[in-house]
């Protein structure tokens, strides 16, 4: 097989018909993980690209790609994750999937059903399969550095984040979709948040290439810190949002310091 360096840039082709179908599937079932993924594939073009030449030219990322750890096989790994001390960042990810009755492989499962549905063809780098494979496997990661929870608000939060790290139509489709179809109120308070998650993931170092193996033994406070995420309290001093849903069936937020 060519090296890296000489295979052509990996491009797909924006399919806008089927992201909005998948959008709508989406607003109507908020559980269907599949459609995110298919959105985000689906309005991929140079998204994966762009984020794979970002994850070579760092030091890190060339290491990473070199010694190719399995992040899926580390985040599977919940006797490790368990064993791991009370306050790290393992031990966070690993409370914050048992609380959502998760497993790392669910994403595997969903990116794997958007890919049939939209006939995507596998990527003929095993360099890039490496890089986009472990992208999509840190999400729920990026749930617990933020602090954005696994409800409505915190995945629509975590997204918008994670456009700004990792541009992608796909994501702004979305989290755009989220804004309008959110609670309102004249101050605008839950696009406002929503534009606040995205300046945050702006200020960040690029997580794409943090290595998450060595990481989540660690304090969580100290990995936040030392990926430079600038702290929850000081980018959305309401608090954190959590969806709710009242007697009537209305969407809300409430803000969790």
């Amino acid at each position: 097989m060519p090296d890296s360096t000489t295979m052509p840039p990996t491009l797909f082709p924006r399919d806008w018909p089927r992201a909005w179908r998948a959008l709508k599937i989406l607003i109507a079932d908020s559980d269907r993980t599949d459609q995110v993924f298919e959105i985000i594939d689906g309005l991929a073009g140079d998204s994966l690209e762009n984020s794979y030449q970002r994850f070579i030219a760092d030091p890190e990322g060339q290491r990473l790609l070199r010694e190719r750890p399995s992040l899926l096989a580390a985040l599977s790994d919940r006797a490790a994750l368990a064993a791991m001390p009370a306050g790290s960042f393992g031990r966070a990810y690993l409370d914050c999937m048992e609380k959502g009755s998760l497993t790392a492989d669910g994403l595997v499962e969903a990116d794997e059903v958007a890919a049939k549905n939209l006939d995507k063809p596998p990527l003929a780098d095993p360099d890039r399969e490496f890089v986009g494979d472990r992208m999509r496997d840190m999400h729920d990661l990026w749930h617990v550095l933020t602090g954005y929870g696994m409800d409505e608000a915190g995945e629509t939060a975590n997204l918008a984040f994670s456009h700004a790290q990792i541009p992608n139509l796909g994501m702004g489709l979305i989290v755009g979709a989220g804004a309008v179809i959110g609670p309102k109120d004249l101050k605008f308070t839950w696009p406002r948040y929503l534009v606040a998650a995205w300046q945050r993931g702006r200020a960040t170092s690029f997580l794409g290439v943090a290595p998450y193996e060595d990481l989540l033994p660690q304090p969580l406070e100290e990995v936040r810190a030392g990926l430079g995420i600038p702290p929850a309290e000081h980018v959305h001093p309401m608090g954190i949002a959590i969806a709710t849903r009242d007697a009537c069936g209305e969407d809300g937020v409430q803000w969790v310091s």
